[in-house]
């Protein structure tokens, strides 16, 4: 007969309860105390042998699951709205104990710290993740120690994740492209900037790829006489947006693949530039919403954060019960001023 949580108890010298934080991985329990929980668990064959943490076996039917999200923080509208249905939606779900962490700058170093800093505390982990060695070795430990990963609206390679969740960048590159050739009039010449938020951002380096390689293939016209990149900072978007202008005053067109277009808007309209220069970006949020309804926006090309955090804690959560689940990604939509959606 299978042993049960009330004889793991009794042969630990703790409470049933204590028994069931430590084998849903949950806090509250000396680390001692959860060694000595897990040694008998395994004794009693509760849990097999050589296993270091509860997460490296599904979880029981009815147990509470842990996840943890990293997020950047800043001023991103659309990691906001993500975090938003990410907690919005975890609030629904009785099954799920959901806490999400934001991180201040593009530091890969301090993400990497945070994600070491939640081994034995999560089952699953959602990030969007800048593509650095440190973080990558950070999330082959924590899946190497049992825990789910999935990577969030940017992916990284070559590290041991259930699955990236978001729009293929690349194609996305190459759709505003196609976008700006058909806005700017096949074979007009002209002069395009580009504008990141981090190319650390694997996300926004594919979209760059894409972008350049279709005018390269199909409108050799026009010339990307820059390239900048702002930390998604709507101020610094602001200041580094003025500046291009200023030196570039025939600018025709500006494709922005991260966040801060509302101040990359605020220079183009100091500048009476707002309805003469082609402006491309991505996500609908309250502020892009503004800039397609007066003109200075012409398109946005938008996923939506709803879907991805569903994607995301349901997948997670089937990861961690060692069930399947089939992935709905996002779709990518081109967003004109005649079609905003509600957000």
């Amino acid at each position: 007969m299978r042993s049960t949580l009330t004889d793991i108890a009794r042969e630990a010298g703790v409470s049933a309860a204590t028994v069931d934080r430590v084998l849903n991985n949950r806090p509250g329990v000396r680390a001692r105390t959860r060694e000595i929980v897990l040694e008998m668990a395994q004794r009693l064959g509760y849990i097999a042998e050589n296993s270091n943490s509860p997460t490296q076996r599904p979880t029981l039917p009815g147990a509470v699951i842990r996840l943890d999200f990293a997020l950047p923080a800043g001023t991103n509208s659309f990691i906001k709205m993500l975090h938003r249905h990410i907690e919005a939606q975890a609030q629904a779900r009785p099954d799920l104990d959901v806490r999400v962490a934001t991180i201040e700058g593009f530091n890969p170093d301090r993400l990497a710290r945070l994600l070491h800093d939640l081994h034995g505390q999560t089952q699953g982990v959602g990030v969007i993740a800048l593509d650095h060695p440190t973080v990558r070795e950070a999330i082959r430990s924590l899946s190497a120690s049992g825990v789910k990963v999935v990577t969030i609206a940017s992916d990284i390679l070559h590290v041991p994740r259930v699955a990236y969740i978001g729009i293929d960048n690349r194609a996305a590159g190459r759709l505003a492209g196609y976008l700006l050739n058909r806005f700017m009039g096949a074979g007009r010449p002209g002069k395009v900037a580009l504008f990141a938020g981090s190319l650390s951002y694997r996300g926004h380096e594919e979209r760059e790829m894409g972008f350049r390689h279709i005018l390269t293939e199909e409108s050799p016209n026009l010339e990307i006489v820059e390239m900048r990149e702002m930390l998604d900072d709507r101020e610094k978007a602001y200041s580094e947006a003025s500046a291009l202008l200023d030196r570039h005053p025939d600018l025709a067109a500006i494709y922005n693949v991260g966040a801060g277009n509302t101040g990359i808007a605020r220079a183009l309209k100091e500048r009476g530039r707002a309805l003469s220069t082609v402006f491309l970006g991505h996500e609908v949020t309250e502020g892009t919403k503004d800039l397609l309804l007066d003109g200075t926006l012409d398109a946005v090309i938008d996923q939506n954060p709803r879907v991805e955090a569903r994607e995301a804690l349901n997948i997670l959560s089937h990861a961690v019960r060692g069930l399947p689940y089939e992935l709905h990604q996002p779709r990518l939509q081109v967003i004109f001023r005649e079609s905003i959606p509600e957000i």
